[in-house]
Order: C-alpha cells, then structure tokens, then sequence
C-alpha cells in the first residue's frame, strides 16, 4: 500500500506520524509486563476464573461463580478474574469474602468493563495479549463459567497452551454441563472425526456442576506433586 493511500485510510493520521507512534508502542508494553510480573509474584497459588460480564446478581451462575471462589479462596487460593462486571465481578466477590488474593485483571474497551469493587490486586491493561499471559502465568487451573466469546477465547488459548506444552500442565475445568455440552459435542463428533485435534486432547478439561467437586478436582490434580511448578514448566512460563 502506498504511504499517500494509507494516511487517507487514517482519517487525517500522517504515515510519518504513525511510524513514529508506533515504536513507542513497545515501551507501552513492557510496562503492561513489567507491572504485571512485579504485583502477581505473591499471588501463588492462583486460580484464574472466567465468565460473561453480562450475568446479574441473583442470577444462578453468578451466585455458583461466587461459591466456587469463596471455596477457592478459603483453600489457600487467590482467585484471578478479569476484574470486571458479571461473572468477574462474582468471582472477585467471592474471594474477597474469603482469604486468599482477589485479583482484577481489568481491560480498557469501550464497552462493558468497568471495574468491580472486589479486588485486593487491580491492574489495567490496554493490550489483550498482555492481560492473557498474567492469566496463565501464575494459575494452578483455570475455572471456565458461561460465557461469551471472551471467556471462549480464554477457554480456547488455555486448552492450546497445554496441548502444545507451552503452558504447564493443569486443570482445565468448564462449569455447567448443560452449557457446554454444545461445544464439548461439537469437539468430539466434528474435531476428532475430523483429524483437526486427538481423542485424548479431550482429556484436557472437565466439565462439572458443582463448587465443591470444582475445589477437589483441583487438589486431586495436584495431589502428589505439589502446587510448585517444575523446573521444566518454570522454563516453560519464561518463555511463554
């Protein structure tokens, strides 16, 4: 594309001006990482909980969200949440309640975050990528609620990371059978009759229903080794 026909596509931006802006761009995210990796350290063991922003108070997945992280927290756990509205806001709630950290990874959009109230640790991001690398740094699992296609993504870059073995192994763990049953059938009679992904890639996730069995999964996983990552895995998230 021709520098002429690209500062028109900027609306009024020269292509000078976004050559030079862009640069600076990289300094912006460092920031993000630094910032992160600096306030998260003591956060260990943490589970990351995902769900819509969309789900109200009362609702029954906001008050399962609320239990499950409440449980978590009391476990020794710190509960990770995108810090928002909904299902974040529950889950912060919950561990706010509880004794472990309630963190809020909160993401600049134009609609629908706002921070919630619940969050002993509370970082901002402007840059998707970086909020998803604090997710999986320091999570000993991840609890997936209903939700949207954010939580999809989130529940997706999860499963990718581990198959690949660029994340550590850990629970993965979908809550609400009858919610995700679409997408756990769509795995198993489109993908893996497909060839697109393995039989036993479906032994990366659970699905269950209830807070309690969310909790003792968690602990059966790390039963006999431990919360500590390895050293092969610690190499792993370096280099994540």
């Amino acid at each position: 594309m021709r520098p002429g026909v690209f500062s028109n596509a900027l609306s009024g931006l020269k292509y000078e001006e976004v050559l030079t802006r862009e640069p600076w761009k990289v300094l912006q995210i460092m920031t993000e990482f630094v910032n992160g990796y600096e306030k998260l350290a003591p956060i260990e063991p943490s589970v990351s909980i995902f769900g819509s922003a969309r789900i109200p108070p009362g609702h029954v997945y906001y008050e399962k969200t609320e239990r499950i992280a409440k449980l978590l927290a009391d476990s020794g756990f710190s509960v990770v949440s995108g810090g928002g509205p909904g299902l974040m806001e529950a889950a912060n709630k919950g561990a706010f309640s509880g004794s472990g950290y309630s963190v809020g990874l909160n993401i600049q959009l134009p609609h629908e975050q706002q921070d919630n109230s619940y969050q002993d640790i509370s970082l901002h991001f402007r840059h998707f990528f970086a909020r998803k690398v604090m997710f999986v740094k320091y999570a000993a699992a991840y609890v997936v609620m209903p939700g949207g296609f954010g939580t999809l993504d989130e529940v997706i870059e999860a499963l990718t990371l581990v198959q690949t073995g660029k994340s550590r192994r850990m629970p993965i763990i979908l809550v609400g059978s009858e919610f995700w049953a679409g997408l756990v059938a769509w795995f198993q009679d489109t993908l893996i009759r497909e060839g697109m992904i393995s039989p036993e890639d479906l032994d990366l996730f659970t699905v269950l229903d209830e807070p309690e069995d969310v909790v003792k999964a968690i602990f059966q996983h790390y039963e006999y080794r431990g919360f500590e990552p390895s050293a092969a895995e610690i190499e792993a998230l370096i280099n994540l």
